[in-house]
């Protein structure tokens, strides 16, 4: 793995060849945003049933057959920690570690420079401790047909739409509403240029190919996949594994 200290990584492990013929994927998991709401607890490496929040999200791609290299994206703060992390937990898929930017937007395009070679890659909030394999995988099946894919859930709540003082101009169909999430699965010379002419706030990576006129194809993720961003957020990730760990033992014991 390799550490990015200023605009140019210096390599000191080579990354990952795939095999001739096959396409190589790559993934930027971005985790250099403030842990503003979470009080005293840095949520990256926050506890989830023994397990820390990062540690758990890279897993899922260590263990995605499709992925060739994965890179993180953190803040200063929280830069050898990680890199840390990541030694400890052999996660050997990781091949460059570098700095983020003030905006999640200026983060992902920190990431997606250390990147070369790649025909697919995979964007996903390094504080969705509970994406899966499998969901990865889905998202880059959706995307090989359309060239980009976002994993999201139905709405389940009926929205209002306001006028400035907040009297109700109109109900829309919550049936064409999801709710996005992470991961994007995007052809990397696409989201390339359109990160390279984007303009004003983003919030996510989706719409900048929205804005070029590029189909996006949404697919199903899963209401487990919550992004932490708040002590509650914290409490709700520790049933969900807890969870996900009876789910396993049953299974184990038929």
């Amino acid at each position: 793995m390799s550490q990015q200290s200023g605009k140019n990584a210096h390599k000191t492990v080579a990354s990952p060849q795939p095999s001739r013929g096959r396409e190589r994927v790559a993934a930027v998991v971005v985790a250099a945003g403030p842990s503003v709401r979470m009080g005293s607890v840095e949520k990256l490496f926050a506890d989830i049933d023994g397990v820390p929040l990062l540690a758990r999200t890279l897993a899922a791609f260590e263990a995605c057959p499709a992925i060739h290299e994965v890179v993180v994206v953190a803040n200063e703060e929280n830069l050898t920690r990680a890199r840390q992390l990541i030694e400890e937990r052999g996660l050997r898929k990781v091949t460059r570690l570098c700095l983020g930017g003030v905006r999640r937007q200026d983060s992902v395009w920190e990431g997606l420079q250390q990147l070369e070679g790649c025909d697919w890659v995979v964007i996903h909030d390094g504080t969705r401790p509970f994406v899966t394999a499998e969901m990865i995988t889905q998202g880059l099946a959706q995307a090989r047909e359309h060239g980009a894919a976002i994993a999201a859930v139905p709405l389940r709540d009926t929205v209002k739409m306001v006028n400035p003082d907040r009297l109700v101009r109109s109900t829309p169909n919550r049936n064409d509403m999801w709710v996005v999430q992470t991961p994007g699965v995007f052809r990397f010379d696409l989201i390339v240029e359109a990160y390279r002419h984007t303009f004003g706030e983003v919030t996510d990576d989706a719409m900048l190919l929205e804005r070029q006129g590029q189909p996006v194809r949404v697919y199903p993720g899963s209401y487990d996949n919550v992004k932490i961003t708040t002590p509650e957020d914290l409490e709700a990730a520790q049933v969900i594994a807890r969870r996900g760990q009876a789910a396993e033992k049953r299974t184990g014991n038929q």
